[in-house]
């Protein structure tokens, strides 16, 4: 082994290593004339109008394959001042405008959430951060609705509930609409359409103004009670989207457009495995997400990653604004959002295949439902379909739920006050009141979301909407099985008729 590594040594060269090609010598790899200013990848150089130019085919070929969006729909863009979501909204107006060759068809409107209470934020900073937004928003025409994240306390409970969309359209509802819209078009001219559009996207700017001081200290009252960083930031993710959802069904709006590029899609993909959400990866990390029903969210930035966005955003000038988040300044090992972050993004220095591994693995997941049947019951939190067996014992959720039980308090002392039945008026079922509410809430829970709900100790700080379809479900359960009691099954009336 010694000789072996000094003939190793012998043999490797002396001299300094040899320079490598200048920028002037190199030459884009698309067009072959111009000068390249960007590297996206080991050798694949591009001038300035090629990276545009395939920049703008990806945003517009996922769109366009995947044919979810029709003509005059009304889109809402979730905008949070990131590299990547200005880089989508930027995208959008790019694609609206007269001198675009294809030009995209829907209507816009974009959605800010000011989230600086959950990130203890100091009034004067949150003011400022404002200040920045609507500067921002107003620059590019759409209508906008700024909503602060404490607004959720005053959310009705019917934002957790499924709402049944129509059918989706086939390729010939498609081309149709397509062609409705071009011989409109055509009949009205361009000035014409371009009027109806800007007709049809007068959604008045909604900004409701600061939130309550009560909001803003019950806000930050439920996020201090959270124990771990990655059940904040998992919260902060599930009430972000609940706040989103009640906007675009107040607006009207059907589709709901998200910033993830493909390295945060990676990233999401670990970090859903680690937190137990292996079942719902194909919502997570798809392009189309359709677990609420009425309101679709898509991802048309899916292709691009955060090096090809940080570029673009430099090169054309993108604006943007950067705001502190829960994780900013936490060490690399305080949640596993941070950890796997760290470690992907660790790889993918090494490895530059990484992160397009995992997106490539995230594309092959489909979105099958456990035995066929998508109907059923689905997670309070996240809304996804529970598809695990409670009843099985060999899981881990099996295991918890099998636990719940035994997480009842005791029956109350005779001659104890008791308060009014939850059912009171339902017929005040027998024993409803008797039950632990953590439990009721933790069993219309996923497994991911359960596991996050442990490191809350006490629901009170939960924004009331969540409790009360918490409560409503678990009367809802224990209604129906009243009911199916009273009901004969087949055997037993054939039973029946043959005693007769």
């Amino acid at each position: 082994m010694c000789e072996m590594s000094e003939e190793y040594r012998e043999s490797a060269p002396k001299g300094p290593p040899q320079p490598r090609l200048g920028t002037q010598d190199q030459k884009c790899v698309k067009c072959k004339e111009g000068l390249p200013v960007v590297v996206i990848r080991a050798g694949d150089a591009f001038c300035r109008d090629c990276f545009k130019a395939l920049y703008i085919h990806k945003f517009r070929a996922m769109l366009g394959k995947n044919r979810l969006i029709f003509p005059g729909e009304k889109v809402l863009l979730a905008w949070s001042g990131g590299a990547s979501s200005s880089s989508m909204v930027w995208q959008v107006l790019e694609g609206l405008s007269r001198d675009s060759a294809k030009r995209l068809r829907f209507v816009p409107g974009v959605v800010y959430v000011d989230e600086g209470a959950a990130c203890s934020q100091s009034p004067e900073n949150r003011a400022k951060t404002l200040a920045e937004v609507k500067l921002v928003l107003q620059t590019t025409g759409f209508p906008w609705h700024i909503v602060a994240l404490e607004e959720v306390f005053s959310l009705p409970p019917s934002v957790l509930r499924f709402a049944a969309q129509e059918p989706a359209g086939t390729e010939g509802a498609y081309k149709a609409a397509v062609d409705s819209f071009l011989q409109q078009q055509h009949a009205l001219g361009a000035d014409g359409v371009e009027r109806k559009s800007q007709h049809c996207s007068q959604d008045p700017h909604s900004h409701t103004g600061p939130p309550t001081t009560a909001q803003t200290q019950a806000l930050s009252r439920l996020f201090d009670s959270v124990k771990t960083l990655t059940a904040k930031e998992e919260l902060l993710q599930t009430l972000r989207t609940h706040l989103i959802l009640h906007v675009a069904r107040n607006h009207g709006y059907s589709k709901v457009m998200t910033g993830d590029s493909c390295t945060r899609l990676a990233i999401k993909l670990m970090t859903s495995l680690a937190l137990g959400r292996g079942a719902f990866l194909a919502w997570d990390t798809g392009f189309s997400d359709e677990r609420h029903g009425d309101v679709v969210v898509v991802r048309p930035m899916r292709e691009h990653t955060l090096k090809e966005v940080a570029f673009y955003n430099h090169l054309f000038a993108v604006p943007s604004i950067c705001t502190p988040a829960l994780d900013t300044k936490a060490p690399e090992k305080a949640s596993i959002h941070r950890l796997m972050e760290a470690f992907i993004l660790r790889l993918q220095a090494q490895f530059p295949s990484t992160i397009s591994t995992v997106y490539r693995t995230s594309e092959k997941l489909i979105k099958a439902p456990r035995d066929g049947c998508a109907a059923g019951p689905r997670c309070l939190l996240c809304m996804c379909t529970l598809d695990v067996d409670t009843a099985d014992s060999a899981t881990a959720f099996g295991a918890q739920t099998s636990h719940l039980p035994q997480m009842q308090p005791p029956v109350a002392q005779a001659g104890a006050a008791a308060g009014p039945c939850c059912c009171a008026g339902m017929g005040g079922a027998p024993g409803c009141c008797r039950e632990d509410p953590r439990a009721q809430v933790m069993e219309q829970l996923c497994y991911g979301c359960r596991v996050n709900m442990k490191d809350l100790p006490s629901l009170e700080p939960l924004p009331p909407y969540i409790l009360s379809e918490a409560q409503l479900r678990s009367q809802r359960a224990t209604v129906e099985q009243e009911v199916r009691e009273y009901l004969l099954g087949d055997s037993e009336d054939e039973t029946g008729t043959g005693e007769s």
